[in-house]
């Protein structure tokens, strides 16, 4: 059985349900998608996420796997047999997207077009000093790529 230290905060606060280490991520998005061994090759190669792990099922399959860009993480498998969510090709699906944020986003840029990603909106300067573009990945999933770091409350 694992104990928490008693928040130094009130109960329920986001401070309480948090982290204390400010560069540890504490969200993982998980994405299914229909070929996860594709798709990581694909978020390597158009994103330049890192893989850092990848479990294999006795077929060799990917069965779950964890990629990194930065110290940001997110998780993804296989969309199992009558689990699978629907395509995020879907427009009456597409309810969540994943900001990313990159140092250098013309760069980043440049590279998801050279590999063919499906650039939905071009780069462009969405707030004074901010700069972002948003992309759709071989499944559909949308991504956002920008400048844009959101603050840390410290």
């Amino acid at each position: 059985m694992t104990r928490y230290a008693k928040p130094s905060t009130p109960t329920g606060s986001a401070e309480s349900m948090t982290d204390s280490t400010p560069t540890a991520p504490n969200i993982y998005p998980y994405l299914r998608y229909s070929d996860a061994d594709a798709a990581l090759k694909w978020l390597a190669r158009a994103f330049g996420f890192v893989e850092r792990a990848a479990f294999r099922g006795p077929d060799g399959a990917v069965a779950h796997a964890e990629m990194g860009i930065g110290p940001g993480v997110i998780l993804l498998g296989p969309a199992g047999d009558g689990d699978a969510p629907p395509s995020p090709r879907d427009p009456r699906m597409a309810r969540q997207g994943i900001y990313v944020h990159v140092d250098d986003v013309d760069a980043h840029y440049a590279r998801a077009r050279e590999v063919g990603a499906e650039i939905v909106t071009e780069l462009e300067e969405r707030r004074p000093g901010e700069r972002e573009y948003y992309a759709r990945d071989l499944e559909g999933y949308h991504w956002t790529f920008g400048t844009y770091r959101p603050t840390s409350g410290g």
